[in-house]
């Protein structure tokens, strides 16, 4: 049987083996290959220990032979030593961290955490509490005022000539229009220009409300409609759905993404909503549905909505009320309905009732306005009164305006002409001047009285308005053909020759029937009118006055109350205006009688208003234009030489004539004064037809029966 052959190059347990009868190699210790120079005779192999040196020394002091690289598929020859087992290494033991040190460590880092949390809830809820409190609520909470709603003027059957509805008050939060809170670094500049079309109010004063941060309420215009609430609210809804688009949204976060990286801050003007501060607030609105209808008298509210004008201005206090407050948190704008809020609720003004008559007082400006434009007069007033009450039913101005509009309204016609004017009455004045006459008893109605042309007196002449031979009238003829002349010869029998005693007389019954006093009224502007004392006059001043012209000076109702005085028998009753007020709790105050005082007696009263007749009924009295069928007038015609404006001298005319009705058992006055007429000039002419048709439409609607008898027809004239 035959051996297994042997593979070539190497042996059966994979090592190579040395040629058969070939010296075998001794093997290369570890680490040393096979082929190295071998020490010299006597010195110690590599490796060996030296005498006298430790083993391991020696070992530790050999180098390490390299490793010849490993012929690719052949294993490494090992040696006899290699094939040694190895001893087994210990394992390094783990040190464990001392616990106690690590929570040590912990418990400091922790103190020192919750000490700075501590010491920072010290200072907001002790130190900084109430500046961080207020900070807060300033920042949180808006306070808004509430109007009161203004008291309304009605006529004396409850119909307003002067009512409030309804408006909005375009309002702004200046804090929300800084660069900081819209992102755009010119909000105010356009939100003002989106107003201003839309308000009437200049962009410039739009945008200087708006550039006060500190401020956190501004009324930007008052009293909008609610048209125009509805075109702002609808433009700034618009504007928040652009801001709220998608594409403004992703430009705002790339910007804002920008800034984090110190790029722009400000927001595309275009994403942006210049009006987010903007709000309207419920208000009211001052409305006159009469439109002009006794505007002079009820006056105009400014923009403001406070009274500027008539009695819109002198119960100002009365109408606006009590304005109020409410205070609630916002954020962006919005109410936060859960965050609470306070309210001081508004107290509503008063109203007041005029004793005006809502249709004489149409007729009264009716005919008026007719006869300014008649005549071209600069102006007139028509007053209505009761004699028996003093209240005023009418107090007509032309020309008048629209307080509704007042942008075409001139200065000049905003006023009550019918109060504040002061002029000189003329011959309207001499009922005052006779009726001290025959109060005094020194004259009768038919006491006779020589009348010549010219009078002279003082070293100047005095005239009538008409050219005449010396005529014989009596004291009614006097007042009838309504001459100077013979009134100047009245009043000098009041001195009984001593001409300072005749104007003491005659002044101290001018000023009780109301002459340069005040009416009572207190209305704004309101003139008291001038009569110089008797110590004062001088010259023609001393006869002057006697006839209304000269030293005295009265206004429109002055001289009505003077003729009203007359026909109650000679008590004059204050005038009113206002009937009473009704207060917000719905209580009603009365207006107290006004005070009575006496001027004439009775039967004085009674002739004179005899007389009076004859100047209307008489075919020589110049009232004849006056005269209405069925009733009994007694009035007197005005012509007087109207003051100039500057004060020297005199311009043009005032035509004036007053009267009551009806003259059997008077109840109403009405006097029609016209300011420099230009198409006639005398009173009767020009305000005779006035007072008839003013008059004769009151004793109608106050269903006035017609007088019961005829009227005396006191004789004018006597045969020397």
């Amino acid at each position: 049987m035959s051996t297994p052959r042997q593979p070539s190059g190497g042996s059966g347990n994979g090592r190579r083996q040395p040629p058969k009868g070939a010296a075998p190699r001794a093997a290369a210790p570890r680490g040393q290959s096979a082929g190295k120079a071998q020490p010299a005779k006597g010195q110690p192999a590599k490796g060996q220990p030296v005498k006298g040196q430790p083993a391991k020394a020696a070992a530790a002091r050999t180098p390490r032979a390299p490793q010849q690289r490993r012929p690719e598929g052949r294993p490494p020859a090992r040696s006899q030593a290699a094939v040694r087992p190895r001893r087994p290494q210990r394992p390094k033991a783990l040190r464990l961290a001392e616990p106690k040190r690590r929570l040590r460590v912990i418990t400091v880092v922790m103190s020192l955490v919750f000490s700075v949390f501590a010491g920072r809830l010290v200072q907001l809820q002790l130190l900084d509490s109430d500046a961080l409190a207020a900070d807060a609520n300033t920042n949180r909470y808006l306070n808004i005022p509430i109007t009161a709603e203004r008291g309304s003027i009605t006529s004396s059957d409850g119909v307003a000539l002067a009512a409030t509805v309804d408006a909005y008050d375009i309002t702004a939060d200046p804090a929300m229009f800084t660069p900081a809170a819209t992102g755009i670094p010119d909000a105010p500049e356009q939100a003002a220009a989106l107003l201003s079309p839309i308000l009437g109010v200049p962009k410039d004063k739009i945008a200087a409300d708006l550039h006060t941060p500190k401020t956190r309420y501004k009324r930007l215009a008052a009293q909008q409609t609610p048209a125009t609430k509805s075109q702002i609210s609808d433009l700034k809804a618009g504007l928040e759905k652009q801001a709220g688009s998608r594409t403004c949204q992703a430009q705002k976060r790339l910007l804002t993404k920008a800034a984090g990286q110190g790029g722009r801050t400000r927001v595309d003007n275009e994403c942006a909503n210049p009006l987010a501060g903007v709000f309207n607030r419920e208000t009211q609105k001052r409305i006159y549905p009469a439109d002009g209808l006794a505007a002079n008298l009820v006056g105009f509210v400014n923009g403001e909505g406070e009274g500027a004008g008539g009695l819109e201005l002198q119960y100002q206090k009365q109408l606006a009320g009590k304005d109020g407050h409410s205070s609630y948190a916002q954020a962006g704008g919005r109410l936060v309905p859960t965050a609470g809020g306070s309210m001081d609720p508004a107290v509503p003004g008063t109203d007041v009732k005029l004793t005006i008559n809502r249709d004489i007082q149409w007729a009264a400006q009716r005919a008026l306005t007719d006869q300014v434009a008649n005549s071209g007069a600069e102006k007139g007033y028509v007053v209505v009164q009761d004699v028996k009450t003093g209240q005023v039913l009418a107090m007509a101005t032309a020309p008048g305006f629209n307080p509704n509009d007042l942008s075409t309204a001139k200065q000049s016609q905003m006023g009550n002409a019918a109060l504040v004017d002061a002029y000189e009455p003329g011959s309207t004045a001499k009922l005052m001047t006779l009726g001290a006459v025959l109060d005094t008893g020194k004259a009768t109605w038919d006491t006779k009285v020589t009348v010549p042309y010219p009078l002279v007196r003082a070293g100047q002449q005095f005239k009538d308005d008409i050219e005449h031979k010396t005529w014989y009238l009596t004291l009614a003829g006097v007042l009838a053909k309504s001459s100077n002349i013979g009134t100047i010869e009245a009043m000098e029998t009041l001195g009984d020759g001593d001409q300072l005693k005749a104007n003491q007389i005659l002044d101290s019954y001018m000023r009780k029937f109301g002459v340069a006093q005040p009416t009572g009224l207190n209305f704004p502007g309101e003139t008291a009118g001038k009569l110089k004392k008797p110590e004062d006059l001088v010259a023609s001043e001393k006869y002057n006055t006697s006839f209304g012209q000269g030293p005295m000076q009265m206004n429109a109702l002055q001289a009505t109350s003077v003729y009203s005085t007359i026909a109650n028998g000679g008590v004059r009753v204050a005038p009113s205006i206002v009937q009473g007020t009704t207060s917000p709790d719905g209580k009603y105050t009365a207006t107290p009688p006004g005070e009575q005082t006496r001027v004439v007696g009775e039967e004085t009263a009674k002739t004179l208003t005899s007389m009076l007749e004859s100047v209307v009924d008489d075919e020589q009295g110049t009232g004849g234009k006056a005269a209405i069928p069925g009733y009994r007038v007694a009035g007197k015609t005005g012509t007087a030489n109207r003051g100039a404006a500057n004060g020297v001298g005199y311009d043009g005319y005032t035509a004036s004539f007053i009267g009551f009705a009806p003259a059997d058992a008077p109840r109403y006055t009405v006097s029609c004064t016209l300011q420099g007429p230009v198409n006639g000039h005398f009173g009767g002419q020009l305000c005779g037809p006035v007072f008839k048709q003013v008059m004769e439409f009151t004793l109608k609607t106050m269903q006035v029966p017609p007088s019961g008898s005829e009227a005396p027809n006191l004789p004018v004239e006597w045969k020397p």
